[in-house]
């Protein structure tokens, strides 16, 4: 079993779509393992994209990221990146494989309702950002 994180974007919990993702998630085969819903500051957001530092849509993607609530959960499962990578679908909804959540749900490449973690180092530190050390 491997864990990894999802965050329901402000995009979607503002258009309440909360638990159909999660029925999503549950359907495919994921356990919950942690969930909490948190408003985060600019300041919190732009720690958790530092990756992107330097891109011309960090500011933009901030500021989105903490316009509303996101929900951010510990999935667990075999192969639980690789797996919900392929059920988020492409981060442009345009590019996303049909039945996917992005395609299905998403708005554009910004606001397309779902983070996931794109390897298990990642998950790893994106799971301690929210929920701490296990």
């Amino acid at each position: 079993m491997n864990r990894t994180l999802l965050i329901i974007k402000p995009d979607a919990t503002g258009r309440r779509l909360v638990g159909r993702i999660i029925d999503r998630l549950e359907r495919a085969g994921f356990d919950i393992v942690r969930m909490k819903m948190v408003r985060l500051t600019e300041a919190e957001a732009r720690r958790f994209y530092a990756v992107h530092e330097g891109k011309p849509f960090l500011d933009s993607l901030v500021a989105f990221m903490s316009s509303g609530p996101v929900v951010p959960m510990v999935l667990e499962k075999g192969n639980a990146v690789e797996d919900l990578r392929m059920l988020i679908g492409a981060t442009n909804p345009e590019n996303a494989a049909c039945g996917t959540i992005r395609q299905e749900m998403a708005l554009s490449v910004e606001k397309n309702s779902v983070h996931a973690s794109d390897s298990n180092e990642n998950a790893a530190t994106e799971i301690a950002f929210f929920f701490g050390q296990d």
